[in-house]
């Protein structure tokens, strides 16, 4: 079939692309509702900023904890009728989180069920498009852009709902989002190949160590998300005071301190669409290997200094650190799919998932014991720290790939074939 002059995709395929692109901006943006409204939560709760951040530990696990058996349930049954279980559950989970938001204990239990839910998407989707996409890296970048709308509109939208109608809105409007997945997929139903024999048997020595170097890698990437992302609207509330006098000065009406700080967050993700396309286009133009080990050195330098800083120049290491922190991860996905049969592409992702955002989970455990027992500044130094371990596991990946396996990894997934000139 003849491909679109603007994606050079087909019709099938810009299907798949449309169901998995909303797909992935709402799995992010149920994820960020939450700590877009800490203080407001801790407020309404009367509880400390490190006990509600305790409630959200179970969804952020279980987001990542149940990837891996999804990815498996996917390669069997397939991923489409996955995804209608993913915005149908968290559409129900968001509701019954605005219903019982003021019981901790229940509220902490249908945040682990919408995490629960959410954690179908990586592994359903993006195996899909590895499976389904000709164009791999480019598939996995604009995916990842929408990815990254639903980083920048949750907190912006969230924290406007909850300026004017409070915390429960902001969950009920939630639910309306996930309940449009479920339309979405009824109104431009996704069909599936059937699956095909793979000619790569996924058993070499350099292949598989490769693969897991590639795991603990992402494992490392996971938690550092998870900890930069659920701290960052409370961080710009706290460090960018200036700012926020400055804006209260130049712009009409009521501002709030979490109105201001939500905005901000959303910005910085805003521009993390670029990272994530940047990304996408730099994996299938260059060494993902490379690219990877680029854009995450980057970002260590960036999160020391922004434990040192606060208002526009905070803000301004932020935008860099997020943006070669999201557009690693099209990297990433292209890497997956370099190193694994197709048949198994789903399980890949999601042992992916349950390493960075399972594993990744654990941040948010130890950022309230950081928080408690320093200071939130703190949190960045650690997160810098982690990116230094990361950058040798890296290392090691490149070291193991180069000599005779590229070609190896060609052949098995037709990696160059599939990845012409944008």
């Amino acid at each position: 079939m003849k491909s679109s002059p603007a994606l050079q995709l087909d019709a099938h395929e810009r299907r798949i692309l449309l169901t998995t692109a909303y797909g992935h901006f709402m799995s992010h943006f149920n994820m960020l509702v939450f700590p877009a409204l800490v203080l407001p939560l801790a407020l309404r709760l009367n509880l400390e900023v490190a006990v509600i951040l305790g409630l959200s530990f179970w969804m952020y696990l279980l987001f990542g904890l149940t990837a891996l058996p999804w990815g498996i349930i996917a390669d069997r049954f397939g991923a489409r009728k996955l995804l209608f279980v993913f915005f149908l559950g968290a559409g129900f989970s968001s509701i019954g989180a605005a219903l019982w938001m003021d019981s901790p204990i229940i509220f902490a239990s249908i945040l682990a069920a919408l995490g629960l839910f959410s954690g179908i998407y990586h592994p359903a989707g993006l195996g899909l498009i590895s499976k389904e996409m000709t164009r791999v890296s480019l598939g996995m970048g604009y995916n990842g852009m929408f990815g990254n709308l639903g980083l920048a509109m949750a907190p912006l939208l969230t924290g406007i709902i909850n300026w004017l109608w409070g915390p429960r809105a902001a969950y009920l409007f939630l639910g309306g989002l996930n309940f449009g997945g479920v339309i979405l997929m009824l109104t431009y139903p996704v069909t599936e190949s059937k699956p095909e024999p793979s000619t790569q048997s996924g058993t070499g020595n350099g292949i598989v160590t490769a693969f897991f170097f590639l795991l603990a890698a992402m494992m490392l990437a996971g938690i550092i998300y998870r900890g930069a992302t659920v701290i960052l609207p409370a961080y710009f509330e706290l460090k960018t005071p200036m700012l926020y006098q400055w804006l209260v000065t130049v712009t009409p009406g009521a501002l709030s301190k979490n109105l201001v700080a939500t905005t901000i967050t959303s910005f910085i993700f805003l521009i993390g669409i670029l990272g994530q396309y940047s990304g996408g286009r730099c994996a299938e133009r260059f060494d993902p290997g490379l690219c990877y080990l680029v854009f995450f050195g980057i970002t260590g330098p960036a999160a020391f200094s922004m434990a040192f800083t606060s208002d526009h120049i905070l803000v301004g290491l932020a935008v860099i650190f997020f943006f070669f922190l999201l557009g690693m991860q099209p990297i990433e996905n292209t890497l997956i799919a370099r190193f694994t049969p197709k048949r198994f592409h789903h399980s890949a992702y999601g042992a992916k998932f349950i390493l960075t955002f399972g594993v990744g989970a654990l941040s948010v455990k130890m950022i309230a014991a950081i928080e408690t027992a320093y200071d939130i500044e703190t949190v960045f130094f650690f997160l810098s720290l982690i990116v230094g371990i990361a950058l040798g596991l890296i290392g090691l990946l490149i070291t193991k790939t180069r000599p005779g396996i590229d070609a190896k990894v060609t052949n098995a997934v037709d990696f160059q074939a599939r990845s012409t000139k944008l």
